[in-house]
Parts: structure tokens; sequence; C-alpha cells
């Protein structure tokens, strides 16, 4: 079963059937209940009793909200999914709930924010779905609005599946160019099946509180061939979908050395005076020529 990431964009893939099958998979349920939880653990919120506002980026139809609305706490969902929200609204979930592009930046004030969680959902950004997408842009647009919108000292906690090595560093680099610090907590690292990675960002420079936690499993401990996850088949392929095509000897409008020879050509027939054909016809020049 090929993953989501490789078969259509996310507003498209979740479709008003997708969303209804995906929030009512018992399976998936546990799962993202059992990951939103790890989540919320690595913000390493203040055990007072205040609740706070959390961001859940990705938040689809709830599921992972739930969780947070659980443990006391305020959030926004952001989704770019209209079916994915139409089910949380039916869910009658407490979030509030925002149909946004990530990729397009937040959009809030600066300091408001108390922590943000992700569950599988910061892959989708490393595709360009439009002819507009770049995904670096979109992955500095995200991040720096994140930090932004973040209180100092507050956590990021963003669950995610990477394909390979240089996607992970692609959005590592990024987190870290717009100023968080941290890096990838790995639980289960030794399970193919339960393995699951962090990306634990703290808004502000490094120090002693920014130190990583440890992973789940890390010491040694086993971990059942039972547990999760199914989600491993929702990971991500960064360059599967949109190979980049041949590259062609053309300028900027599409239009190649060939087809500049067959329009003087056509001049030539009608009697216009087109200047005679050369080596430098159609020549790319240097940009500040």
């Amino acid at each position: 079963m090929p993953r989501p990431e490789l078969q259509a964009p996310p507003d498209i893939f979740y479709n008003e059937a997708e969303a209804r099958k995906y929030t009512t998979s018992s399976r998936i349920i546990e799962i993202q209940a059992r990951i939103s939880q790890r989540a919320l653990e690595l913000l390493a919120l203040p055990n007072d009793g205040v609740p706070r506002l959390l961001l859940d980026i990705g938040c689809g139809s709830g599921l992972s909200g739930e969780t947070l609305s659980e443990n006391g706490h305020h959030w926004i969902g952001y989704d770019i999914s209209p079916s994915m929200l139409d089910v949380a609204m039916e869910r009658e979930v407490d979030g509030d709930l925002l149909l946004a592009d990530m990729g397009q930046g937040l959009g809030l004030r600066p300091g408001v924010v108390d922590g943000a969680i992700s569950i599988s959902a910061v892959q989708w950004l490393c595709y360009a779905d439009k002819s507009s997408h770049e995904p670096r842009m979109r992955l500095k647009a995200f991040f720096g609005s994140l930090y932004r919108c973040l209180a100092r000292g507050a956590r990021a906690v963003l669950q995610l599946y990477a394909e390979n090595m240089d996607q992970s560093e692609m959005i590592m680099t990024y987190a870290m160019r717009a100023g968080f610090a941290g890096g990838i907590v790995v639980d289960w690292p030794h399970s193919s099946k339960a393995r699951k990675a962090y990306l634990v960002l703290t808004c502000g420079p490094p120090s002693a509180q920014t130190s990583l936690p440890k992973g789940k499993g890390e010491d040694g401990e086993m971990c059942s061939e039972d547990e999760e996850s199914d989600d491993e088949n929702q990971t991500v392929g960064i360059y599967e979908r949109n190979r980049p095509r041949k590259k062609l000897k053309i300028n900027k409008n599409g239009k190649g050395r060939g087809w500049v020879f067959k329009k003087k050509e056509q001049m030539r027939k009608k009697g216009y005076n087109v200047p005679p054909d050369t080596k430098y016809t159609a020549r790319k020049r240097k940009a500040h020529f």
C-alpha cells in the first residue's frame, strides 16, 4: 500500500471518505492517543495545574487534540483538509479549528503559545504539490512562524517519519535556522515496528534546560513486536511523487533554441527582415548581462 504522501496532496488525499475511515479506526485512535500522550510528555510543561495554550499542527479530526483536552489544556488545531476539520466539528472537539496550510506560516501573534505538538504532519512539507511550492521555503516559513508564536523557553514536539537521512537533515536544518535548539528523540530505536521519532525543539538558544530527554528503549528495555504501528505505512517519501524532470536547455519561458529557429523561419516566410542564424542564436546570457 503506497504511503499517503506518495498518492496525493493532503487536502485531496484526506477526502470525506478517508477522513471518516481514519477517525473510526480503533487501531488508529489507539496509536494517536499513545503518540499524543508521549508528545505531551516531551513538552515538559510545568506540573502546576495551570492550563496552557497549545497548538496541534495537522490536527486532522481532533484525535490528538482530545489528549490535550483530557490533560486540561486549551488548544488550537491547524489542518489543510476541510474534510478532516468537518469530522472534528461533528465530534465537537474542545479546541479551536483553523483551515490553513502550515507551509505558509501560522499567522499568530508573537509569544502567545505555550507549546506545540504535531503528529505525523511535518513531513508533508517536503513535497511540492503545486508549481508554486518549494519545500525548503515552506519549511522556512513554517519554522519561522512557529518560533515567533512560541513563548521563550516553550517547546514544540513534532512526531514525524523520515524516509531517509537527507529529509531528516533538511527538516532539522530549517528548524535550527529559525532559532530553535534541540534535536531528535527516538523511542524504541531497535524495533522496526514500534520505532517513533520526535523532533523536540526549544524556543531559544541552547541551555541546561534545553537538553534532550532520553528516548524510550534506549536503556535496553524491550518493546513488544505487537506494539504500534501501522502508521509506519503512512510515512514519507520526499522525492518519489515529484521526480525532477531531465534538465533541458530552455529559457525561463520554456522556449528553447529549436523554438527560436522555428519562429525565425516563420518570420522569414512572411517577408520580415530576420537576423541570420549563428552559434549565438538563443544563447543563454549571464544574469548581469
